[in-house]
Formats: C-alpha cells, structure tokens, sequence
C-alpha cells in the first residue's frame, strides 16, 4: 500500500509521450446543462500500482485522489470533508479511505461518507485510461473547488403519514436525519433539541473557548428547511409514552411518533462542594459555556484560573487559557493526567508539556471548598488545607446521562441512566431507538460488548445506523472507536476501547512523537495511540473495522508489519 501527491502532467510531458494533439493533450473545459466540467491527463496507468492512491493537480481548479484497488481505478476529493486532512496522507482500507486526522472514512469509488465526522461525502470522478495508457479524469468544476457533496435527499411526501421523532440536538440526531432523508424517507421528521442552537461541533469548545455558535454549526436554517426537517430548538422533552407513542414536551405540547430516536448525549458533573454555587464556577459543555468561560477570563491576563479535573475537556481549557490568564492551575486525583487512557509515561509527558507553558499542577489532590467575596469565586481550599487563588473554575469532573425524562417509560434503562440497545440500536420497545452517549451499544472491535462511549465521530455513525435500521434496513452496528486531543499544537489519536494491562511504547514518548499498543490480559491489542506518527492510528482502526485482531506476538520483530494487511481482502 502507498500514497504520493504528485502533480498534473505538463503539455510538454504528455506531447513526449503520446505525441498528442494539443487540443486534447492536458486539459479541457467544457458545459453539460448547466454544470461546468473539466477533464484532463493526470498520470499514466503504470504509475499507480495496486492498493495505492495518489494526489494529482487537476487544471488550477483543485486536486484528485486516484486509487487503485482491485485492478480498477477510481478518483474522488482530495479531503476529508470534516476539517480538511490530505487523504492521501490516510490509511487506504477495503474500498475505502480513513482520514489520518479524526478517522472519517469514505468510499472509494462512490465517495459517500461511512463512518464519521462530518457530514459531507466526497465527488466522486470519472475515470478512463486511453488506449496509450494515460489516466483522464473528468470532475465538476464546482465539486474540485468545494471538495464536498452533499448526498440527494428525499422531500416530505403528503401521503406519507408517518412520523419520525428525534430527540436531540448533536451529531448523532445530526447525522440520523440526514440519512433517513437520503434513504428515502418521505414522511415527517422532527429534531427536538434544548438548545436555542442547530447541531454544532461541540469537541471544538475547549479548544477555543470564544467561537461563535454560528461557526461551529454543521449545517445552517436554510439547509433544515429545505429538506423538510423540522428543528424545534429551545424546547426539552419531558416525558415519553411509548404505549400511546407520544412524546411530552417543556412547552405542554405532546407530540406523536411513528418511530423514535433518542440521542439526548450527556450533561456535565458538578461536584456538591461546598461554595461550588458563586459566581464564576462552570462546567462545560455548551457554546454558551463557553463564551461565558470566556468571557470570566477576561481580555487582560489578569485573573487567575483553577481547573478541576486532568480529563480531555480539562486539559484542552488549560491550553486555550494559556497566555489568557494570569495563572493556570489544573487540579487531579492522580499522579499525571490521562493515566487511566494513556498510560503514565504518556501522561507524564504531556504533563511536562503543561508544565514548560507555564501551567501549574496539583495532584493526588482534589477541592474541600470554594471561597468568594460578593457572590463570586475568590479561592479554593485544597484537601491538604493549601489556597489557591481563583478568580475562574471550571470543574471537568466528567458527566452524566441525559434521560432522566425516560423514567417510568417502559424503555428499559441501566442504574447509570445509560439505555442498552442490541446490534440495530433498537431498544426493548421496537419502535424506539437510541444512540451517541446515552446508548449502551456493542462495541464491534471490543467483540461485541456493551459499552456507553461519549465519542463525538461515534455518535455521528450512531445516528446514520439508528436511521438505516428505523427504516427497515437491517444495518448492523460496526464502532471501532476513534478520538483525538490537540493541545499547543500536538494531537495524540486513539482507537479501540477497553481498560487495558500492559502497553508497549515505539518511538520516543519524551518528545511525544511515538506509538502506543494497549493489550489485555491475554496480550490481544484492544487500542491504540500515537502522536506525530500518522496515519497509524487510522490504519489500525481500518483493521479493527475488518474483523481482524493484533496480538503481541504479532509485533515482533516489526511492530508495523500488519499495516501490510490494511488494504488487502484477506
């Protein structure tokens, strides 16, 4: 398997080596309808060999991804739809390629999006190899310039009566009515949310605390509109009957449904400590959250920042906070962050890197009480009596299950709140469904387990299989978990899931350019992490998607032997 980014051919390139006519030699532009097209040589068949993909220049317009895969060739957008990564750069699968950066996967020849973030599919392209062997490739002018397509949609039928409610404003409900309206489905769709907000990218808030909503939305009022899907935003269901199938609502109207998907997702933890009601003491989880966080820290790097909780939203605040603040102090109850996912010598490392940005730790330490002057946070008093200053805490203690709505329904819940759905994420009632956080679902590459995973590209693929299956297409659930963090500029990725053993690092962790191997107790690989070591981690999750499983023993002497294997039906 291989990958290269190459350019076009120059006219004098192509006249040696076909002596073409200059008419047809490069490029040309041409009309079909109302659609612009461009069409040119971009390589010769030889060059591409099997199981490889190459980047091509197609004219000034944009760049290709051409593949070969099965002896055929094939060519779609250059990248991923989600936040741009270079394809060529991924991991090339089994008719599809995974984005290095987050873990998109898209169709190689078709270009649909199968597995998430993002909620774009790719152009696909024409391809033909001329009798000389030269490849052409043949795009929409306006898809090389977007690099994304939106897949056709169904519109709302008047004499289809059944309606579909989805309960839920994030990725996962994101994604579900999208591919029920790509899946022909013609009836009503309603996306309830308690947000004044349209799904948006909530992974980017405690990254940068000060983005607008309306940047991060994934897609804008005119697109709900125009596919006929109703957002009621601001508005909380209450309770749901699943007897009379209705579903109760804040406002006092009850709603039916011929079908339900709850994707409610979680709400953040606050600690009952004591004092934890002043002012300037915040979770977070919503874009307003955020700006209010923000807007607490001020613009004058004067005020002084405590952060409770070593977890990803913890860590990512503190990096945004860097420079914003007067100081910066993160409070955990282990010795290095991240331990229990990454591992302590991964911990430690990005621990270290905190620490050189000036960023202060408290650990094996947690909060007795928050002190405060007219209404507002001052100081907080540690367990072992010693007071930090505080002008802003934010508690990153975790969360918990947003269905409390659901008690007394018949749907069947765990003691967590968490909802347990079979292969189809279909619930203990037939016609109501649920997924993203709340749902505890079989975890395909944790061999079918049952897991509750906050994942943000997972609730994406919740919501597109939740809406195969409610229309009757008996899609089976596939996750292979897949996240990242970026702080000062360094992304660690992961796949896989499960409380791991033993690690084995390859690579230098000090300088957080390694790879990391989580086995179990019997030694199988169960995840994996990397940093600067792309696409690894997406190749390994396109193995895990192949039912395939890595072992110990398999990686020695190479470690990276298997990579060999991602791209081959074996």
């Amino acid at each position: 398997m291989g990958s290269s980014n190459c350019k076009s051919f120059s006219p004098s390139k192509v006249a040696a080596a076909n002596s073409c006519s200059e008419e047809n030699s490069v490029t040309s532009k041409m009309s079909s309808s109302t659609e612009e097209y461009v069409e040119g040589f971009v390589c010769m068949d030889a060059d591409i060999k099997e199981n490889e993909m190459k980047q091509f220049e197609l004219t000034d317009y944009g760049k290709v991804l051409v593949v070969r895969q099965g002896g055929k060739l094939t060519a779609v957008g250059s990248k991923c739809t989600h936040y741009g990564a270079p394809l060529v750069s991924g991991a090339l699968g089994q008719g599809r390629v995974r984005c290095p950066w987050h873990g998109a996967c898209f169709n190689i020849t078709t270009g649909d999006i199968e597995d998430f973030p993002g909620l774009d599919s790719l152009p696909c392209y024409q391809v033909s190899v001329e009798t000389d062997g030269q490849v052409k490739v043949r795009a929409k002018i306006s898809e090389l310039e977007s690099n994304r397509r939106v897949q056709t949609m169904t519109l709302r039928e008047s004499n289809n009566n059944e309606t579909f409610v989805i309960v839920g404003g994030g990725p996962s409900a994101a994604a579900c009515v999208e591919t029920l309206r790509q899946n022909s489905f013609g009836g009503r769709i309603i996306m309830i949310t308690k947000e004044n907000a349209l799904p948006y990218d909530r992974v980017k808030i405690s990254k940068a605390l000060d983005t607008p909503v309306e940047k991060l939305q994934l897609r804008n009022e005119e697109f709900y509109n125009k596919n006929d899907i109703e957002v009621l935003r601001g508005v909380e269901v209450t309770s749901v009957d699943c007897e009379n199938k209705t579903v109760k609502v804040s406002d006092g109207d009850c709603i039916s449904f011929s079908t339900l998907y709850l994707a409610t997702g979680s709400k953040s933890k606050r600690l009952p400590i004591s004092g934890s009601e002043l002012g300037n003491v915040f979770t977070l989880r919503t874009c307003s959250d955020g700006t209010a966080i923000h807007s607490a820290i001020g613009k004058n790097a004067d005020r002084h920042v405590v952060i409770l909780g070593v977890s990803f939203i913890g860590m990512e605040a503190a990096a945004y906070c860097v420079g914003k603040a007067k100081s910066i102090t993160m409070i955990g109850r282990d010795d290095v962050p991240f331990r229990p996912v990454f591992g302590h010598s991964v911990g430690a490392s990005l621990m270290k890197l905190f620490i050189d940005k000036g960023v202060v730790f408290k650990m094996n330490s947690n909060i007795k009480s928050c002190l405060g002057e007219d209404g507002k946070i001052t100081s907080v008093e540690l367990n072992d009596g010693c007071v930090l200053a505080a002008d802003v805490l934010l508690m990153g203690v975790g969360s918990s299950f947003n269905t409390e709505f659901i008690r007394g329904s018949a749907i069947e819940m765990e003691p967590d709140g968490s909802i347990p759905v079979n292969d189809k994420l279909q619930t203990n009632i037939q016609c109501v469904f649920a997924g993203g956080d709340i749902a505890k679902a079989p975890v395909y590459s944790y061999g079918g387990k049952k897991a509750s995973i906050g994942h943000y590209g997972l609730a994406h693929y919740h919501g597109k299989i939740a809406a195969l299956n409610m229309l009757d297409k008996s899609a089976p659930l596939k996750a292979v978990p897949f996240f990242w963090t970026m702080v000062f500029g360094k992304s660690i990725r992961y796949c896989g899931y499960g409380k791991f053993h033993s690690m084995q690092v390859e690579g230098d962790v000090d300088n957080l350019k390694f790879v990391a191997f989580y086995f179990d107790e019997s030694g199988k690989v169960i995840s994996m992490a990397s940093c600067q070591r792309d696409p690894i981690v997406a190749q390994f999750a396109e193995y895990l998607s192949q039912g395939k499983t890595l072992h110990k023993d398999n990686l020695a002497p190479d470690p990276f032997a298997w990579v060999n294997d991602v791209a081959n039906a074996n």
